[in-house]
């Protein structure tokens, strides 16, 4: 494997690992959904603009009206995601709503079938099917750190967070166009602008260790996290981008094991296995037709996803 394939590799290997662990940041800061999400944003946002401004991409950015109420729609989208995820964990467990989460593959191509008119294939649709089943299962059978039956509110705050980040998702395959860093500098912007009025109800931490977690979810698990993902999805086939992104919900299952006690028991094990097979296995695609050839734009790479579409 040559240095061009490895760092990429190596890259969103990187970014899926640390998604892991953003459950456990959140709890250990001690702080309330609202005012996680809204350091997230200030603090990542902040940076992501800094990057921006080093690279002489804001400065060249001339959104149309569409393209910036879009891309507010998509903030909203992304910052309300955060705000229903990061509450569903103290209801329910770290593991359970991120594999919950993770049926959110599914319903971004439901909502492309219901608003852009795609055909659905039946075995997407038998996907869907076993991801829920699972979800259900674990909904029947999953037990919290101590010992008691997980919240159905927790799990139900997971899956509003999925559809609210395949909102996100949807919104952004609209924006192909924009450089992903910048659209993702704007959207966390918003989400701080929305947020901010909260902290007068769930106010950021008052401890040093408190806001120091808050500050490592802004600058390592979003600003350079989202760095590291958008210069290495573009690079990477499908297939690749699909199977290493289990890291994602495994670090979290082993993060919540090893340091929240939490146990699976075999029906819980076995509704996670059906959600992540289901919704995380790459798809087949059709053979495209050869695009004709343009003078100074190149054709994107098939087997490829685009950047942006997959933002924890």
């Amino acid at each position: 494997m040559t240095n061009s394939e490895t760092r990429p590799l190596l890259q969103w290997s990187a970014a899926m690992a640390m998604s892991g662990t953003i459950g456990a940041v959140v709890l250990e800061s001690g702080a309330a959904a609202p005012a996680v999400a809204f350091a997230r944003c200030f603090v990542g946002g902040a940076l992501l603009v800094l990057w921006c401004l080093s690279r002489g991409w804001l400065q060249a950015w001339r959104p149309s009206r569409r393209d910036l109420g879009l891309a507010v729609l998509g903030g909203l989208f992304l910052v309300g995601n955060w705000v229903l995820l990061f509450a569903s964990y103290a209801l329910s467990s770290i593991s359970v709503s991120t594999v919950v989460y993770h049926t959110q593959p599914l319903i971004l191509v439901g909502l492309a079938a219901a608003f852009l008119g795609e055909k659905v294939a039946k075995s997407h649709l038998a996907r869907a099917a076993i991801a829920f089943g699972g979800v259900a299962l674990i909904s029947l059978s999953a037990h919290g750190e101590d010992g008691k039956p997980v919240q159905l509110a927790g799990i139900a705050l997971a899956l509003g967070a999925a559809v609210l980040y395949a909102g996100a998702s949807f919104v952004a395959k609209q924006l192909k166009h924009i450089r992903p860093h910048l659209l993702a500098a704007v959207q966390t912007t918003v989400g701080a602008l929305v947020l901010a009025p909260l902290l007068l109800v769930t106010p950021l931490p008052t401890t040093t260790s408190g806001l120091l977690w808050l500050v490592l979810l802004g600058t390592v698990h979003t600003a350079l996290m989202y760095v590291l993902m958008y210069a290495s999805i573009g690079k990477l086939p499908t297939t690749t981008v699909a199977l290493l992104s289990y890291l994602y919900p495994v670090v979290a299952v082993l993060v919540d094991i090893a340091f929240y006690g939490h146990r699976p028991n075999w029906p819980e094990a076995l509704g996670m296995l059906a959600v992540l097979a289901a919704a995380l296995a790459p798809q087949r695609r059709r053979p495209a037709a050869a695009p004709e050839k343009s003078a100074g734009a190149a054709a994107e790479p098939a087997g490829r996803c685009r950047a942006g579409e997959r933002v924890s």
